[in-house]
């Protein structure tokens, strides 16, 4: 089933794109972020190229490059063949490293590592395979599947054989919504449309213009002060009317108490979620969040910085995220998402992906579809997030149709970066950060 071409590059560049300038993705601990990626290329002896990203904000991205350069040699001379015949064996071959592991374990840098070399890896597995990553995913035997992944530490959570059980349930319907998807896509909420640098008139600019081209769900950040959080809130609330969702972000600001009295005071503008009310490793003060915001219609929505799956199956246990906001970058890679999806069907809590960043909506797209072929088999309840940055800059970037992620249909996990993108934005050699 899997190729038996070998890989026998191995590079990795720092690429960093000025988005601090336009204070693009600011919020309200991320004031200045340089959107950035550490981005792999993989060759084969047979001429086939594999790329991998995993994100950050600049400042740092040289020492996830290093630790990436440090799994070089769990890579190459290794076949798809042999690393997919034994994917599990392969990825704890980076992840348990009996030295490196005490760098995390399965935390951090050294995951935001792994992502970046595993998203590699998929991409030329379905690069090979002439399959856009999702469909590639989809048409694995799940049998096969399931011995893919890492379940270690979940087994007090859901076992292997409720899994299987649990994926074979739609293999009937699989086509149809493949079908579906072609026709339809998959539903988006906009978050570029509220960064918490933008002044009021860009805000109100930029959301009547997505208003105009049809979408129904929006996000705003939140967290500096009160005020300022009542007047954004009730400015985006009063231009998409009281049928549209409206969602909010502290990305982490608050304290627990405070993040449940600043969010009875914002209820007024009638918020679907609250992301991050709080510090992404509390599950109990999310739990305790998530209790008291129930009554009044709030879900809690987190994940985006929560850092392996066993965290994911701490919150998702103890009914503290009512949205499962997986990331494409922060884990470790596919096979950990998709242990965490699994999770989330498990306890019937909606995976709404976490995007905005570099690349972040060229990838998690793949999951959002893979999440209604093969595992919820849902979508009336869920959106993956878009923000409008940096698209250009991939060979394969999302597409948005009517509000809704097309398809992607290009063989790979669409990580591939334009070479000229490369050379203007590639730290600190690129032709920008020489001039800057």
């Amino acid at each position: 089933m899997f190729s038996r071409e070998t890989i026998t590059g191995f590079q990795v560049q720092d690429v960093r794109f000025p988005t601090s300038k336009t204070l693009d993705g600011s919020d309200s601990v991320h004031t200045d972020p340089d959107y950035s990626v550490a981005y792999v290329t993989l060759t084969t002896d047979k001429g086939g190229f594999g790329y991998g990203i995993t994100f950050t904000l600049g400042a740092g991205t040289d020492v996830v490059v290093k630790a990436i350069e440090l799994l070089k040699p769990k890579v190459l001379g290794k076949s798809i063949h042999d690393i997919f015949t034994n994917y599990r064996a392969f990825y704890r071959s980076l992840t348990q490293d009996s030295q490196m592991r005490w760098l995390g374990p399965e935390k951090g840098i050294v995951h935001l590592a792994t992502a970046a070399v595993t998203n590699a890896v998929w991409d030329l597995a379905a690069r090979i395979s002439s399959k856009p990553l999702w469909r590639f995913v989809v048409d694995i035997p799940v049998e096969k599947l399931v011995a893919m992944i890492d379940w270690s530490y979940l087994s007090d959570a859901i076992t292997e054989d409720e899994i299987l059980d649990m994926l074979r349930e739609g293999l009937g319907e699989k086509e149809e919504r493949i079908k579906f998807l072609e026709e339809h896509g998959y539903p988006a909420y906009i978050t570029s449309v509220g960064w918490l640098g933008y002044p009021d008139e860009k805000v109100r600019r930029l959301t009547n213009e997505k208003l105009a081209e049809g979408w129904t769900a929006f996000k705003m950040k939140v967290g500096v002060s009160q005020e300022d959080d009542m007047r954004r809130a009730a400015l985006i609330r009063s231009l998409i009317g009281p049928n549209n969702k409206l969602m909010m972000d502290a990305n982490q600001i608050w304290d627990v108490k405070d993040a449940v009295t600043r969010m009875k005071q914002l209820k007024v503008y009638d918020p679907y979620w609250i992301e991050e009310p709080t510090s992404p490793d509390d599950v109990d003060g999310h739990a305790q969040i998530s209790q008291a915001l129930r009554e009044h219609g709030i879900g809690v929505a987190t994940g985006e910085m929560c850092q392996n799956r066993v965290m994911f199956k701490q919150f998702l246990k103890l009914h503290a995220m009512q949205f499962c906001q997986i990331d494409s970058c922060r884990i470790g890679g596919v096979s950990e998402v998709l242990a965490i999806m699994v999770l989330a069907r498990k306890f019937g809590v909606p995976v709404v992906p976490h995007a905005g960043g570099v690349g972040l909506c060229e990838l998690v797209r793949h999951y959002s579809m893979i999440d209604y072929v093969l595992i919820s088999g849902k979508i009336d309840d869920r959106m993956c997030e878009y923000a409008e940055h940096l698209h250009e800059h991939f060979t394969d970037p999302a597409v948005i149709r009517n509000a809704r992620y097309v398809l992607p249909d290009q063989p790979g996990f669409s990580c591939e970066m334009r070479d000229d993108a490369i050379e203007c934005y590639q730290f600190p050699k690129g032709s920008y950060w020489k001039t800057s």
